[in-house]
This record gives C-alpha cells, sequence and structure tokens, in this order.
C-alpha cells in the first residue's frame, strides 16, 4: 500500500511579508500609549509641585508619584479624550476631550480609605467649564473627613473638639521687623530655605507695612520663626494671625461666600458667619446616607452639593428655600462623603477654607513618594534636591 506524504497546512500559501519599519514603529508606540494610558489611569500617576500651598511637606519643584491603588481607581466621566493629556494637548494646547459622552462613575475597591492627614490629589471642584474628572488637580492635606465637625481657633485646627496635630511641615505667615536693611537677613533667609516664589531670584523683598514698619513679610515654620526672633539683627517677628470676627479682606471664606471665586452667578444667600482662615467654624462634613434638615442657615452649606455634585434633577432655588421640580425640600440624604482640605501653608493655600468640601468621586489618589525634587533658584551643581529623592510623604 502506497503511502502519501501529506503537505503541512498553508504550504502553498505566499510567505508573508515582514512588516515594514514604519508599521513597527506605528505599532510599538501605539502599544506603547495603550499600555502608559491604562497605566496611568489604574495605578500611579506622576505629579510636580507648582506652587507653595503645601510648604514645607512639600516644596515647589518636587515630582511626585500618586497612587490610585490606596482610594481604588474610579472610571472616567469623559471617554471621548486624546490619551494621556487632561484638559489640552501639549504641543498646540487645544481642547483635548469632548464632553459630547459623560458616563457616571464608578469607583474599584482600593486597600485604604481615606483618612485624615493624608496627602491627597483631587479634582478641584469650583472649575465648572470642564467636566469634574478633567478639572484641575489640586494637592492638598486632608484635614477632616465625611462625619467630622471641623472648627480653626487662633490658627489652630480641630476636630471633633480636639487639637488636632500639626503637620510637621506646617507654615503660616510671618512678619519680621528689622531696624535697617542688611545683608545678613537676606542670607538666612537662603540658609534657612525661607523663599519669595513671586521674585526671580526668591529673595524675600524688603518693605514698609503700615502697622508693622520695615521688614519682610514670609511665609515659615514656627521654628524657623523662633530662629529669625534669636537673631540681632531682628527687631521683632509677629504671627499674622486674623483676629476672630474680622472677616478677609480679598476674598470672603466659605460660605460666607458659598461659590468660589464668587457669588455673582450663584443664587443662594451669602452667609453671616465672617469667618477667616485663622478663625473657622464649626463646620460639620456630609456623610453618605446622612439625613439633614434644610434651614435658612445650612443652604448655603448645601446647595452647591445637592445642585452639582450628587446628580439631582430639577434643582432651583428661590428666595433663601431649596427646591426639587419647583417642590421645596425639607430634608436631604447625602449621596457620598465629602472631604475638608488644606494646604500645609496655612497662609498662602486656595482650599476648603475659600471653597468648600470635596466630594469622594472628585478624590484622584494620594501622594506617596517625591521621586524627583528640583530647586527652581539654584545653580546647575545644586539643582538637585539630593535628600529628598524617594523620599515618602506623610
Amino acid at each position: 500500500m502506497a503511502l502519501f506524504k501529506t503537505k503541512p497546512y498553508g504550504a502553498n500559501a505566499a510567505p508573508t511579508k515582514p512588516k515594514s519599519k514604519t508599521r513597527e514603529w506605528t505599532d510599538s508606540l501605539v502599544f506603547a500609549i495603550v499600555a502608559a494610558t491604562l497605566i496611568r489611569w489604574a495605578t500611579f500617576e506622576a505629579y510636580t509641585i507648582p506652587t507653595p500651598s503645601m510648604e514645607d511637606t512639600l516644596l515647589v519643584g518636587d515630582y511626585l508619584f500618586v497612587s490610585k491603588l490606596h482610594y481604588g481607581t474610579i472610571t472616567p466621566q469623559t471617554p471621548l479624550q486624546i490619551p494621556l493629556t487632561h484638559q489640552t494637548d501639549p504641543i498646540f494646547h487645544l481642547k483635548s476631550y469632548s464632553d459630547l459622552i459623560q458616563l457616571p462613575t464608578f469607583r474599584f475597591p482600593g486597600f485604604s480609605e481615606i483618612k485624615r492627614n493624608d496627602v491627597v490629589v483631587f479634582h478641584v471642584p469650583f472649575e465648572l467649564e470642564y467636566p469634574a474628572d478633567l478639572r484641575t488637580n489640586y494637592i492638598k492635606r486632608c484635614v477632616a473627613i465625611a462625619g467630622d465637625k471641623l472648627e480653626i481657633k487662633d490658627h489652630q485646627l480641630y476636630i471633633n473638639g480636639q487639637a488636632a496635630p500639626n503637620p510637621a511641615g506646617l507654615q503660616s505667615k510671618y512678619f519680621i521687623r528689622i531696624p535697617e536693611a542688611n545683608d545678613e537677613v537676606v542670607a538666612a533667609f537662603r540658609a534657612q530655605r525661607v523663599v519669595d516664589y513671586q521674585q526671580p531670584n526668591g529673595d524675600p523683598v524688603l518693605s514698609e507695612v503700615p502697622g508693622y514698619g520695615l521688614g519682610y513679610e514670609v511665609d515659615c515654620t514656627p521654628a524657623v520663626a523662633a530662629y529669625f526672633k534669636q537673631q540681632p539683627y531682628v527687631k521683632e517677628v509677629i504671627a499674622e494671625t486674623i483676629p476672630a470676627g474680622q472677616p478677609e479682606i480679598n476674598q470672603a471664606v466659605f460660605p460666607d461666600n458659598p461659590d468660589y471665586p464668587t457669588t455673582l452667578n450663584f443664587p443662594g444667600a451669602p452667609g453671616l458667619h465672617h469667618w477667616n482662615k485663622d478663625n473657622y467654624g464649626p463646620i460639620a462634613l456630609p456623610k453618605k446616607g446622612e439625613t439633614v434638615e434644610l434651614t435658612a442657615d445650612n443652604v448655603p452649606l448645601y446647595y452647591k452639593i445637592i445642585l452639582r455634585y450628587e446628580h439631582n434633577a430639577g434643582i432651583t432655588m428661590q428666595g433663601g428655600v431649596i427646591l426639587q421640580n419647583g417642590k421645596p425640600l425639607k430634608t436631604y440624604t447625602f449621596k457620598q462623603n465629602y472631604y475638608f482640605m488644606m494646604g500645609d501653608n496655612r497662609h498662602d493655600s486656595l482650599d476648603s477654607r475659600f471653597w468648600g468640601f470635596v466630594p469622594e468621586d472628585h478624590v484622584v489618589g494620594k501622594a506617596v513618594l517625591i521621586w524627583l525634587s528640583v530647586d527652581p533658584y539654584a545653580d546647575f551643581l545644586h539643582k538637585v534636591r539630593w535628600s529628598r529623592l524617594f523620599h515618602t510623604i506623610n
């Protein structure tokens, strides 16, 4: 019996044409973009610190990794977006997304809840020109969580009636009064890392301030302020704390001004608390499942939540009363948790004191690691702050 040797499958097919170099590069680029997008969305994302609102804990020029795994990754609300962009593209600075499709968000389980004193990245709530997931990212310290009662007395933070521990790098504003100009104080500023980021060289500016005299207005830690008190060229160091009952000069705080930056487009009436950034509250943070009675006193606190953050239909306000589909709302049950965020540089931070609560679905992740730190005012040989590399964030 004759045996026939069978040909392998596809033996008569033409050999596959190898990919061109252009095709190989294109495939590699697409894969890299998809992989980077997934990693950035689901696990970690890199950020840089552009302002001094978190000094001395985080410095201008710090580069961070922010973990989205701690609190759980949140699904995108705006899916039509150029990968690896936020609000605009990096080349032409044109709008990089379309808001034609807006999806409900869902947070995957994380391995940690948002806790007091966590350093948190979140989408700032007051930017109504962008969808919630594309608003500008802020980084602040979560000083109070849902259900807490917060109060600030003479610059000291209290949570649920107890004085809260101050961060090690806490800064506030001081006036360093000197009898006359001298070079010693400028050298001391540099040695003590006292920086004015509004100045080209970073050195604080000597000025004559009404009520204080000749000197320097600076942001620094209590330890640095104590150092300057001991220097012979310093006449006095004055802590610039605003007294209770004295409102802010340039911008009223929340809820006296319920809608940052102004109340012009906000239908509610401002409160009459006359709080300021050093004497604030008491204020209770909304908690998921909690039901509150709506009164004339708390409507400025809760109107933004009910209107903007909890996706309720038919919400309006008339005569200081919140209406849904034309009917007065007497009570309201919150659908998510809310948090109070503050900068560690307490006198130079645009935070919850000025624009209110942060909804849970605006929280991006927890800042965990400084992987690089660059001093914007140092020379080339000292540009990198080597002591801050791979420094964990507390």
